[in-house]
């Protein structure tokens, strides 16, 4: 049941998805005239543009065409701090502007050849201004209709394109509260970037932090809709069913009453054509700990794919039953065209923390290739019932490590590995699917269980990208283990039997990974065949560790959080910093490399000052071609930055 990595170290313009004035249109590329209009190019987040003017002969001296601060003395109030560098914005380029969420979650508008500031949002006069930035914005409409739809701290906005200032027809002058509709008393935050399919704007939300790790309850995590012109409020889906609605039986003794979360947290997807949006969704409160919540728990950690025009599901495929390993869906679903055994299929490919690809036929749920439902390790935690089986795609291949096992653990030298031995001593190990199990306090006693991947392990929020030329799907992951340990709830603190203790990174011998190579890779998969293309290892990783520097190994590959896209001639990925979130120590990168597509051969190297945080796109303006992505450090202030030719 676990999937073994082999040890290898080889390892035409599409049409304007445009919805105006509620036609439909394809799901597609970058416009014709080398535009950007959606957040990863298209409303299928196929992070693909059929520009080919960087290709494999000049890549190589690319430079750096232009930089823009992501965080301006103009943007913050009086006093107020300036934010984290921790900057995930991702631009559009539409009619020769780009537009941009910047470092505090304000639109700005910005000349695509100089990066000058056009346009800024203007600030609220009635509330502070957002403390972070978000992973992008949308635009819709042409002509006298076009509109940014942005949102910040707890607002959506309509802007026009071409001031910013709010078009006052939408919602209250322009805006839209969108705590309005939550539990008085919560408030509502996000940093996705919101979808328009057709005439609707699709929002998701963000909840959990440390408070839901102490309680049974929490907000859910509905997924609401607004009219794009006038803001009312068109639809809003249960992700965790309501009385009388299908999915509440998978939800025993009626926990669906006070259970929190599920949220779409991350990306989304539509086609246009079909009028479908798909949700990644999450899991439900508490992350680690089910007990509470016995069932299958629909629709929790699952593909959702609903009606855009009425929010009514159309179907559902959950990739974790009753999740306590926090394997939310952690990125938008791909929507890819393919032709398999001769036969076209408009298809969906959901990748996972956990390294599989849901590859499923996007009109109605079903399997390209088999999903057989294996069983897997029992819980034994009191009060808990994991469930005894979960999905296992027997096409394509996972592309991480997965689960623990003695085989898995550093082995560079007969020392590393009799010391990653000892340390896996104090844990739970086994295959994937092994659940969480309590810290003990005895000097005997395990410590809990090591799940890999980890919460923040396998693909990331940053997407995979598809070359529809070839049928293959490029995607960018991380070996990130982590301790999933339970220990008893205080009854003073919390109405948990159990509550998750912490989230700590696992390390392996003297700070290296506890870990075979590579940490971080890139994995082509043919979505034809089902099949792998080739791996490489994605970075140079901790070979210069003093334990391992004299073996003169190849690149390891870094855990962190890279984003990739594929344009007619190249394959692009960045190398996220180590300001992102739970990277452990000693890793992060501050380079962006272009490879061969057929092979993954390296073809360049751009190094930066820092590592990048958000995911790149690519437009042509005035003859020239661009690559534009947010970096930042915690020694270096984010900024967007554009590589071009010379």
């Amino acid at each position: 049941m676990k999937w073994r990595m082999r040890r290898s170290w080889g390892w035409a313009a599409g049409a304007l998805c445009l919805a105006v004035c509620g036609a439909t249109a394809l799901v597609s590329g970058a416009g014709a005239e080398g535009e950007w209009r959606y957040y990863s190019g298209d409303n299928g987040a196929r992070k693909y543009s059929p520009l080919d003017q960087i290709n494999a002969e000049n890549v190589g001296t690319l430079r750096v065409a232009w930089r823009h601060a992501a965080v301006e003395p103009v943007d913050l109030a009086p006093e107020q701090p300036k934010p984290s560098n921790l900057f995930r914005s991702t631009p559009l380029m539409v009619n020769g502007v780009l537009y941009a969420s910047n470092g505090v979650g304000s639109a700005v508008a910005i000349d695509p050849a100089t990066g000058q500031s056009i346009w800024r949002q203007p600030p609220d006069t009635d509330t502070p201004p957002g403390f972070t930035s978000n992973r992008g914005l949308a635009y819709w409409g042409e002509g006298a209709d076009a509109r940014i739809i942005t949102h910040r701290t707890h607002f959506l906005y309509a802007l026009d394109p071409k001031t910013g200032a709010r078009i006052k027809t939408f919602g209250q002058g322009g805006r839209i509260d969108l705590s309005a509709d939550m539990t008085p008393g919560e408030t509502f935050a996000w940093t996705s970037a919101p979808l328009v399919v057709r005439d609707v704007v699709v929002m998701g939300m963000a909840l959990g932090g440390q408070d839901s790790a102490q309680k049974k309850e929490g907000e859910p995590g509905h997924v609401r809709a607004y009219d794009v012109r006038t803001g009312k409020l068109r639809w809003t889906f249960h992700v965790i069913p309501q009385n009388r609605e299908p999915g509440v039986e998978t939800w025993e003794e009626e926990a669906w009453r006070f259970i929190g979360a599920g949220n779409v947290w991350s990306l989304m997807s539509a086609d246009d054509d079909l009028g479908y949006v798909y949700l990644p969704t999450t899991s439900p409160t508490n992350d680690m700990y089910g007990g509470h919540r016995r069932g299958s728990n629909l629709y929790t950690t699952s593909i959702v794919c609903l009606d855009a025009k009425t929010g009514k599901r159309v179907w559902h495929f959950q990739t974790v039953h009753h999740d306590l390993f926090d394997y939310d869906n952690p990125s938008a679903p791909v929507l890819v065209d393919l032709t398999v055994d001769g036969r076209p299929i408009k298809a969906l490919v959901q990748m996972t923390k956990q390294g599989f690809a849901f590859v499923l036929d996007r009109r109605n749920g079903k399997p390209v290739w088999p999903i057989e439902e294996r069983p897997v390790p029992k819980s034994t935690v009191p009060g808990e019932q994991a469930w005894p089986t979960q999905p296992f795609p027997t096409k394509p291949p996972p592309v991480e490590w997965q689960g623990v096992l003695e085989e898995n653990l550093i082995d560079f030298t007969p020392e590393l590995r009799a010391e990653a031995l000892e340390i896996v001593k104090q844990y739970v190990i086994g295959p994937l699917y092994t659940p969480p199990s309590i810290e003990g306090s005895g000097p005997t006693d395990k410590k809990g269980t090591i799940q890999n991947p980890g919460s923040v392990g396998g693909p990331d929020w940053t997407g995979s990208a598809f070359d529809p030329d070839t049928q293959t799907l490029y995607v960018t992951s991380m070996t990130n283990p982590f301790v999933a340990n339970l220990v008893p709830g205080d009854p003073k603190q919390t109405n948990l039997r159990y509550r998750a203790s912490r989230r700590q990174l696992i390390e392996g011998p003297r700070g290296l990974p506890l870990l075979k190579p590579p940490y971080g890779r890139i994995t082509a998969l043919d979505l034809g065949q089902g099949t792998l293309r080739w791996t490489i290892a994605n970075g140079d990783g901790p070979r210069d560790h003093p334990a391992i520097k004299h073996l003169n190994l190849p690149p390891l590959g870094d855990t962190v959080r890279s984003a990739p896209l594929v344009t007619k001639t190249l394959l692009f990925a960045t190398e996220g910093d180590a300001i992102n979130i739970r990277t452990p120590p000693g890793m992060g990168g501050q380079s962006f490399r272009a490879f061969d597509k057929a092979t993954g051969k390296m073809l360049a190297k751009i190094d930066l000052e820092a590592g990048a945080t958000g995911a790149p796109m690519t437009y042509l303006f005035k003859g020239k071609q661009y690559i534009v992505f947010a970096i930042g450090s915690r020694r270096h202030d984010a900024e967007f930055v554009a590589l071009s030719l010379p």
